[in-house]
């Protein structure tokens, strides 16, 4: 079935047709997704525009209200939406359904809970000025919706990225527009198709999406658009904040990772390994807060490659579909074949491969093994450049210092980590680490804690409350006491 575009309510043709979208894992064709054009994404915003006034204006229980139908619903249609979504990520069966589709769900029903859009200032006794009389003055503080948001949203999970970013940008009274990754659209239709049926007015979601890079640079530009919340490369996001710089409006950017683990010399390295390990499994590497470049000091440094190594090799990869598969493929065959271009560069610039490098003996599908990089410099491309993909590099160090000074030596900052049996000191030198956020002991998130990086990683932080802080303006208001 081709797929159409969803504008203002309606389900539209696309003027610029269709395009195939692709099972990574078996190269079939999965659906045809719609072409927008710019004529049909400037549709698409003035239709949020019209919608926005309605809808900023309904209460916040009554979006609630709707936000808690639409994850019924996608609780309701598990099955077939964690199939779509491993056909068209090439996610294991485990991983689409809870991390993707059950995430989103998740995170519809978190932005179902209504918070104060307003909070009191305690009053000030003012002394007499060019403004007024002396006395007491009093404020309040509320949030405001930005307005009309443009979400685009990242492939490697194509149901919680966007639901991430829709689910508060609505329950704050904006309207959106969504343009999803050209690998994977047809998920995000169907959470359109989820907010029509839960009732959501027309207009106050819309979605378009294309192959072409037109499409998302049209709805950048567009006038109507507020606010642009944007998850992908760090080069897209800079061409994204000089189109936004010039007309001031404002940006929600997670943008690249390329996270230090520090394994100090007390760490438990069984524990670290098996962190570190999720680089290899979890959407088989491409995930931006994978600790990719590890960084281990040298009393634990060759226990930590063996055993890494050795955790590599047991993981099999192969058809997600199959219930012992834990690497899957990468999105493409051209990231495939960019992944695979980084590890022949590793070798070049001196790194050994000591797990992986080789292409897996499969018939169909874009594979990347498990591998490991040893023998790593930090002045390496492969210890500096995001690869995203199911590849670790490991650069020894000898001293607290030096391995703070090379974590930080990095233009991004999204996600680092320690491992250390000591919290304490664990603690002391997270504060020390130029990122977004730190994991100790762990590669676990906590889903109300702000997310967002340092450096070239991202501008803004979401997830929880915060993302109810993104998607806002801070109005004061203020009167005589």
């Amino acid at each position: 079935m081709n797929q159409r575009l969803f504008i203002g309510g309606t389900w539209t043709e696309p003027e610029g047709g269709h395009y195939e979208v692709i099972d990574p894992a078996t190269e079939a064709t999965v659906g045809a997704a719609p072409e927008a054009t710019r004529a049909q994404v400037a549709d698409a915003c003035t239709a949020a525009r019209e919608a926005f006034g309605p809808w900023s204006r309904t209460a916040p229980e009554e979006r609630a209200a709707i936000l808690a139908r639409a994850a019924d619903l996608i609780r309701e249609r598990l099955v077939p939406y964690t199939e779509l979504a491993q056909a068209e990520t090439g996610a294991t069966t485990g991983t689409a359904r809870a991390m993707q589709v059950g995430v989103a769900a998740a995170r519809f029903r978190r932005y179902a809970r209504v918070e104060p859009a307003e909070w009191p200032i305690a009053p000030q006794i003012n002394e007499a000025g060019p403004m007024g009389k002396a006395g007491v003055v009093g404020a309040v503080a509320i949030r405001q919706p930005v307005g009309v948001i443009a979400c685009i949203s990242s492939y490697n999970n194509p149901w919680a990225n966007a639901a991430g970013k829709i689910a508060p940008a609505l329950a704050m009274g904006n309207t959106v527009v969504v343009k999803p990754a050209p690998q994977d659209p047809l998920s995000v239709y169907r959470m359109a198709e989820v907010l029509e049926a839960a009732g959501a007015p027309p207009g106050v979601l819309n979605v378009v999406s294309g192959a072409s890079v037109e499409v998302g640079e049209a709805l950048v530009a567009s006038p109507d658009v507020d606010m642009v919340s944007f998850t992908g490369s760090t080069a897209v996001g800079q061409r994204i904040a000089e189109v936004c710089g010039r007309d001031m409006r404002r940006q929600l950017m997670e943008l690249g990772g390329k996270g230090a683990a520090l394994v100090l010399d007390d760490a438990d390295v069984d524990s670290a390994v098996s962190g570190i390990g999720t680089t290899f499994s979890f959407y088989s590497g491409q995930i931006c807060t994978a600790p990719t470049r590890i960084l281990a000091q040298r009393p634990v440094h060759d226990r930590l490659v063996e055993r890494l190594a050795a955790y590599a090799r047991r993981l099999k990869v192969g058809d997600p579909r199959e219930p012992d598969t834990v690497v899957g493929p990468v999105i493409s065959r051209a990231h495939r074949d960019r992944v695979e271009s980084y590890i022949e560069l590793g070798r070049k610039e001196g790194a050994v491969v000591v797990a992986g490098g080789e292409r897996p003996p499969l018939d169909r599908g874009f594979y990347v093994p498990p591998t490991l990089l040893a023998d790593c410099t930090n002045d390496m491309r492969v210890a500096r450049e995001e690869i995203f993909g199911p590849v670790v590099t490991v650069t020894p160090f000898d001293d607290e210092e030096e391995g703070i000074a090379l974590a930080n030596d990095s233009d991004y900052g999204l996600i680092d980590y320690v491992w250390s049996a000591d919290v304490a000191r664990a603690f002391r030198v997270a504060r020390r680490l130029r990122a977004g956020g730190v994991g100790v002991n762990t590669v676990a998130r906590n889903m109300e804690a702000p997310f967002g990086g340092f450096k070239k990683s991202g501008v803004g932080r979401d997830v929880g409350s915060y993302a109810l802080h993104a998607y806002s303006e801070v109005q004061a208001i203020v009167w005589p006491g």
